[in-house]
Parts: structure tokens; sequence; C-alpha cells
């Protein structure tokens, strides 16, 4: 029906043009628009296996599932502890998921206790669910902003006192 010879040719050119110009344009937008929706695409979660034991601290924006020990402070979005993990140290996420073990304070917009958690520490949050099973000991408080406060944030105002007393007896 076509041949590359009527293609090439100046006066088949317009008969052959709704085609082969329709058919052109077609693939390359397609491939315009998966480009740009390729970087939009969210990354698979850090997983730290079951064999893994980890000393120190982990800091990230995007989400972590640990299935090992960690023994040391976690910053995440969101962090799903599982069911083998033990984590001794502070939790900080927008979103915690305990199925495992956790000593320490945990921080988060939404904390989740599943039945098989087992939490020994504080909980400051926004929002919090406990299921059925769940082992914990420690105290709960709600705050707005639960991840805004540290444990650093309490010393500052602590000091900034202690040092207007002085002026004010001197």
């Amino acid at each position: 029906m076509f041949s590359k010879s009527k293609i090439n040719e100046p006066g088949a050119k317009p008969e052959a043009t709704p085609a082969p110009a329709s058919a052109t344009p077609a693939p390359a937008t397609p491939s315009s628009d998966f480009k740009a929706s390729a970087p939009k695409a969210k990354p698979p979660a850090s997983v730290l296996s079951a064999d893994l034991h980890i000393t120190g601290n982990l800091k990230t924006t995007g989400d972590i599932q640990v299935e090992g020990t960690v023994e040391g402070d976690i910053r995440a979005h969101l962090l799903t502890v599982g069911e083998t993990a033990t984590i001794k140290g502070e939790v900080t996420a927008d979103d915690v998921v305990v199925n495992g073990r956790i000593v320490g304070r945990v921080r988060g917009l939404k904390v989740r206790l599943t039945s098989t958690a087992r939490v020994e520490g504080d909980i400051i949050h926004k929002t919090i669910a406990i299921e059925s099973g769940a082992h914990f000991e420690g105290s709960v408080q709600r705050q707005d902003d639960p991840l805004s406060q540290g444990g650093r944030a309490a010393p500052k105002p602590a000091a900034a006192p202690s040092k207007v007393a002085p002026n004010a007896e001197g």
C-alpha cells in the first residue's frame, strides 16, 4: 500500500501526511507524559532484615521497615516495626506502626500498636490506636504537634530562667 518512495516524494507527502503525522506525534506524547510522572513515584521503604543488628541512630525523610534490632534513635516519615524487631531508643515518625518491641519513647502524629506490639516507654502522639492484646508500659500524652518538641527543647527554656535569676539577684 505505502512505499518508501511515495513518503519521501514531495508530491506524495500531502496524501500520506495524515497517517504518518498522526502516528508520529502519538508515541512522543505518551513517553513525555510517562517521563513526567515517573519521578513522582514514591520509593519503597528501606527494609532492615531480621538478621541485621544496628548500633547507632537512623534518620531519613522516607519510610523504614525494621525487622531486626536497632540500638539507637530512629527518625523517619513512616516507621513500621516488624514482629521480630526490637528497637532500643527514641522513635520519631509521622506514622508509627508497632508490631514488635520498642524500649524507649515513641513520638508520632499517628501511632498504632497492633496486637503483637510490646512497648516499654512513653508515647507522645496526635492520634493513637491500640489493638487488643498489645502490651504497653508507660504514659500516653496527646499533643497537637508531637514531632516539634524534642528532648532538647525542654533544657533550653530551663537554662534561660537560671540565667535570669542570677541577673535579677545581682
